[in-house]
């Protein structure tokens, strides 16, 4: 980790990072909506033993960085709030045609 010497270093270093952060989640939705072509019911879309994986990965994860796990585990549940509905709109979509 960089150690900054002043305010708007940190928050050059926090910016960048924010960026990475959304490109990341964008990579990730890019596949969301590649595993809908995999998928064949809305059930095996919010396949919920897949989803209690990632949470409790992700907050062990967090665990050992030494944040939150309860701060990541919103976080997450989020994202995969929000991407499931978009893995539904492309099912959907999928099977209309």
């Amino acid at each position: 980790m960089k150690k900054c010497n002043t305010l708007e270093e940190v928050r050059t270093e926090i910016d960048t990072i924010d960026t990475k952060l959304v490109d990341l989640i964008s990579e990730r939705s890019h596949l969301i909506r590649q595993a809908a072509n995999f998928k064949e019911s809305v059930a095996e879309v919010k396949a919920e033993d897949r989803i209690e994986f990632i949470l409790q990965r992700a907050r062990q994860h967090a665990i050992e960085k030494g944040i939150s796990p309860n701060l990541i585990s919103e976080l997450f549940t989020i994202m995969i709030d929000e991407m499931v509905e978009t893995e539904i709109a492309e099912l959907r979509n999928k099977n209309s045609f």
